[in-house]
């Protein structure tokens, strides 16, 4: 990419945030050096290693890289057989303790074993948890190595510890003894790096020992006693050898460094790009990125765009698209209405795109590959051009007009500006004929009408605006594209106070034609607002009836569930009763087995059956269903005769009157083959319609009713027949069903080739009290069966 377009984008403070999130300074250097690249194989395993580092922060938060040392120089001097020093074994020491870290922050748990693409540098890293913890052992600081490194050291120490405290006992009792009154203070001090006494300059032949120094003033020279001088040259001797044993035990943990050069160098090649791709991670963490889908068709679109280097908060979401129904996008409007900041926005995140880097937008967002981006970008709020800004802008435009390609994106601002409005629209309008000529990817913004008109009329060129509020007089910075924008000079004249009749005036002097295609821009406008309301009311719409929908299906999900529960219980309670019934009948047949064979009072029967009786009646009550309150008066004997019919409330089934109610009110009930003695109170008369027909008889109350009403099943089953066979057990089955008031039957036929089918239809067509049919629905068989509705 080059520079200037870099540098125009303002690439480089994207580079100098990304900076920051770096860790160390080799991760910092390689920040530094990014920059756009052209290979798209390269771009998406940049954008897939900045995304899964991304999900890591997002689950286990930022790993440490602080430690990451760059110790390539001390690893050549080992090389060649040098021992390195305490400051360079530490920072060996750091590399391997972050590596180790590092190494247990890449393990993913049992339950997650995809790999992504950072397994391989995280499974690549080799802490040497031995060499970390020998130089950890060894040596406590910078300048301090610990008694504990060798047995040898610890024994020097131990030496130079017990001849120091000789010393000071020699010379303690020196001071506090004979020699007191020819000492300047009564203190023990060094000189050299030999204990010595502060004695008065005109009594240093009193003691006798080697001067080592003198005050500035000759008021005090500094004496080594003789008593202690062979105690300081041990001391000086200890001292030296425990400087060689050092030497020792540094140059025995560079050996241990030097046999793993090849692994403390790939650690910290490896942490350094970790660092890197952690930094690229953070960074979009910052401003909540997404990575972008890359094409290499020129297509880009921008969902809720926004400018990195501006304040989230305040910024406003853009969408851009451009590339795919036209190459060229030309943005009008009036000045600080966002024009540039949109332009910004494309360059800018095309630049961080093709470096790896993701982008504050919506997921899904478009980019193309471009080889190259060019950006002629001046400062639009100028007011004042002159000739030396046009020929700088011109010199510019030459040079980009002499390099571009189809596979570039060029970016202009105020194309044209700085010179006479004519000619610069002119000029303009030529440029981009000669871009769009070449299929070149060009978005421009700019003042001139004329610019707008040749994008109206230009195939593969569209016009986009900025919005301006001209009630509040400030911009929306929302990018409308498909319609042009308007200067709004007059408007905004007017709400500032200038008088009406200069506008007036003023408007006389544009063309009318001038002034209708303004009029005919601020309604597209309005239109564009308008219907971007209503297709964000449409989507709410949709997203509440999608919300519906679900409701509705977990509705009926739950009461498909709850009626199989019901009619299981039903069930099992049924299959209970029938059980306890089947055991009282078998114990009732015995008893009275055993009474026919032996001499029974009567009396004893009679308790036998009033005990039979009440079990009976409590089964009835179990198999019983609460009965629906009757509307109406409630019934009198006389009310029922012999073939009336009726409904059992408590069975919830039809019958008709066998008997008489007796005085009690109870009588008889015929419910198909059922026969069952019921009370008045838990009847409810039906009141049939009269119809004829075969198998008839008519009743003592002058209606007509079936003599096998209750005997009808609601369903036929037409499977395995032929045609001929089927047609005449259906016809026979739907007289009897017809005729036992059976409001409805289910017709079996299956699938198969559909004759069968085709020819029941045919069938009910013919047959004049069928009301209606239809195929079942899902759950009643569907195709396979058909459902008849009796008139």
């Amino acid at each position: 990419m080059n520079a200037k377009a870099l540098h125009t984008l303002e690439f480089h403070k994207i580079i100098d945030r990304l900076t920051e999130h770096a860790a160390s300074q080799s991760g910092k250097d390689l920040c530094r050096h990014l920059t756009p690249s052209d290979d798209l194989s390269l771009i998406r395993l940049l954008q897939q290693q900045t995304a899964d580092a991304f999900s890591r922060i997002l689950k286990k938060g930022s790993p440490s890289f602080g430690g990451t040392k760059d110790v390539r120089g001390s690893l050549k001097r080992l090389e060649i057989g040098s021992s390195l020093n305490a400051i360079e074994l530490l920072a060996v020491c750091t590399l391997l303790e972050t590596a180790a870290r590092a190494k247990s922050y890449g393990r993913k748990d049992n339950a997650d074993l995809t790999r992504d693409s950072l397994d391989d540098y995280f499974d690549g890293l080799i802490p040497l948890s031995t060499i970390s913890a020998e130089i950890r052992r060894c040596i406590l600081s910078e300048e301090e190595i610990s008694d504990e490194a060798s047995s040898t050291l610890r024994q020097i120490r131990r030496s130079i510890k017990l001849a120091n405290e000789r010393i000071h006992t020699q010379l303690n009792s020196m001071v506090n003894g004979s020699v007191r009154t020819y000492l300047q203070d009564a203190v023990i001090t060094m000189r050299d790096g030999r204990y010595c006494l502060p004695v008065k300059a005109e009594y240093r032949s009193q003691v006798s020992g080697m001067i080592h120094d003198q005050s500035s003033s000759g008021s005090t020279v500094f004496i080594e006693p003789m008593a202690v001088v062979r105690l300081n040259n041990d001391i000086k001797e200890l001292l030296l050898k425990e400087q060689t044993e050092i030497e020792v035990i540094l140059a025995n943990l560079s050996t241990l460094v030097a046999e793993e050069t090849q692994a403390v160098c790939n650690d910290f090649e490896l942490l350094t790009e970790l660092d890197f791709i952690f930094a690229r991670a953070k960074l979009a963490q910052d401003y909540n990125g997404t990575a972008p889908v890359f094409n290499t068709q020129g297509y880009i679109h921008l969902r809720k765009a926004r400018h990195p280097l501006l304040d989230s908060k305040q910024v406003v979401p853009i969408d851009i698209y451009l590339g795919k129904e036209f190459s060229q996008l030309i943005v009008t409007g009036p000045n600080t209405g966002g024009k540039t900041v949109s332009l910004k926005t494309v360059g800018l995140l095309t630049l961080m795109g093709q470096a790896g880097l993701h982008i504050p937008t919506l997921d899904r967002s478009e980019l193309a590959l471009f080889h190259q981006v060019y950006a002629d970008i001046g400062d639009e709020q100028s007011i004042e051009q002159s000739l030396s800004t046009f020929s700088s802008h011109m010199t510019n435009i030459v040079k980009i007009l002499e390099e571009v390609d189809d596979r570039s994106l060029v970016l202009f601002d105020e194309l044209g500006a700085g010179t006479d409005p004519t000619e610069g629209a002119a000029l303009a309008m030529s440029i981009l004929s000669w871009l769009h000529q070449r299929d070149i990817r060009t978005m421009a913004t700019t003042h001139y009408s004329e610019l707008k008109v040749y994008a109206l009329s230009t195939q593969g060129v569209e016009n986009a605006c900025c919005e301006f509020d001209i009630a509040t007089l400030r911009p929306t910075y929302r990018l409308l594209i498909g319609i042009p924008g308007k200067s709004n000079a007059f408007a905004i004249s007017s709400k500032l106070g200038l008088p009406d009749y200069i506008i007036d005036d003023a408007r006389s002097r544009i063309s009318e034609t001038k002034e209708n295609f303004e009029d005919l821009i601020t309604d597209l406008e309005n239109s564009k607002v308008t219907i971007e309301k209503e297709q964000v009311e449409i989507t709410r719409y949709k997203e509440e009836i999608e919300s519906l929908k679900t409701r509705l299906e977990q509705k009926y999900d739950k009461l498909d569930q709850r009626r199989e529960d019901i009619l299981r219980e039903a069930h099992e309670k049924a299959h209970a009763i029938l059980r306890e019934a089947k055991e009282v009948a078998d114990q009732t047949i015995s008893n009275f087995n055993k009474y026919g064979q032996g001499s029974i009072s009567m009396k004893q029967m009679e308790q036998e059956r009033a005990k039979l009786r009440d079990q009976m009646s409590g089964l009835e009550k179990n198999m019983t269903i609460r009965p629906k309150q009757k509307s109406g008066k409630a019934n009198k004997p006389a009310d029922f005769k012999i073939g009336d019919t009726v409904k059992v409330l408590s069975l919830n089934l039809k019958g008709t009157v066998s008997t008489l109610p007796n005085a009690k009110g109870d009588l008889y009930v015929q419910m198909g083959i059922l026969r069952s003695q019921v009370n008045i109170k838990d009847l409810e008369l039906v009141d049939e319609p009269v119809i004829t027909g075969p198998n008839l008889q008519k009743t003592g109350s002058g209606k007509i009713k079936m003599s096998k009403s209750a005997t009808v099943s609601p369903e036929i089953k037409l499977l395995g027949m032929t045609v001929d066979e089927a047609l005449g057990a259906l016809d026979k089955y739907l007289d009897d069903a017809y005729l036992a008031h059976i409001p409805q039957v289910r017709i079996v036929h299956g699938k198969g080739t559909g004759a069968l089918r085709t020819a029941v239809h045919n069938h009910l067509k013919r047959t004049r009290y069928v009301k209606s049919y239809r195929l079942g629905a899902f759950g009643e068989g569907e195709s396979g069966v058909t459902i008849v509705e009796f008139k």
